[in-house]
């Protein structure tokens, strides 16, 4: 057995090993978050939808009454062009 050999080998090893680090870099900082001013505007709008109606109440009065009256007309050529465009849209 050669004692040379296994110093070499053990040398090598320790010159691989990683070492402690003594300095700290920042550590117990504070995170900060910084919105856009798009982003500002765009929750703002969000927030305006979110709090007006889902249903616009006096169009669909209008459209009740005259449902209710008999007075309500749609001629089949307008209604399939509307189908159609909304089905184009999901192609």
């Amino acid at each position: 057995m050669r004692i040379e050999a296994y110093n070499q080998i053990t040398g090598i090893y320790k010159a691989a090993s990683t070492t402690k680090v003594r300095e700290s870099y920042g550590v117990g900082g504070r995170d900060e978050v910084q919105i856009s001013r798009a982003g500002r505007d765009f929750q703002i709008a969000k927030q305006a939808v979110a709090k007006s109606a889902d249903i616009r109440e006096d169009k669909a009065a209008q459209l009740k009454a005259k449902i209710d009256a008999g007075e309500y007309q749609v001629s089949a050529g307008d209604f399939a062009s509307k189908l159609m465009e909304k089905y184009n849209q999901y192609l």
